[in-house]
């Protein structure tokens, strides 16, 4: 099963306005979904970038966000815990919450990878990308994907 997300901030393979970048405003873009499954339990999102020079650069970790959320509006703010329960992590830039694109040249993918799971997990705030993704091992029920662009002006 798969989870359709999107933005109204871009299209799936768009170019990301630079607020959301470090060229910006460096805020999260909106993002909202549809075709979570009814046993889902919480939401997991990890932002990164394929394209980067030293591999893959972690953009976002974000879990534990209740299954009946239905999107993310823009500028998330970054801290340990949101209102709505969901705890975030550490981004590749050594902070927490979210990081927007920043390459360092040429046009970068970044991929916004949503992920339905059947249990709430025991993470403590700040966990990394590999942290999260050994807590989902075997809890995924379904997951979706928005790619968008960005190059450096």
């Amino acid at each position: 099963m798969a989870i359709k997300v999107v933005s109204l901030a871009f299209q799936e393979g768009a170019m990301i306005p630079a607020d959301y970048t470090c060229d910006g405003k460096n805020v999260s873009p909106p993002l909202s979904w549809s075709g979570i499954p009814e046993k889902a339990v919480t939401l997991a999102l990890i932002c990164d970038d394929p394209d980067a020079p030293v591999g893959t650069w972690v953009h976002w970790v974000l879990y534990n966000l209740p299954a009946s959320a239905k999107e993310l509006p823009a500028g998330v703010p970054p801290e340990e815990k949101l209102a709505s329960g969901a705890v975030q992590g550490k981004n590749d830039f050594r902070k927490l919450g979210y990081g927007g694109p920043c390459p360092p040249g040429g046009t970068h993918r970044y991929y916004f990878k949503l992920y339905a799971l059947d249990k709430a997990l025991d993470l403590k705030p700040g966990a990394t990308k590999k942290e999260l993704l050994k807590a989902m091992e075997g809890h995924t029920l379904a997951e979706g994907q928005l790619m968008g662009r960005y190059k450096r002006r």
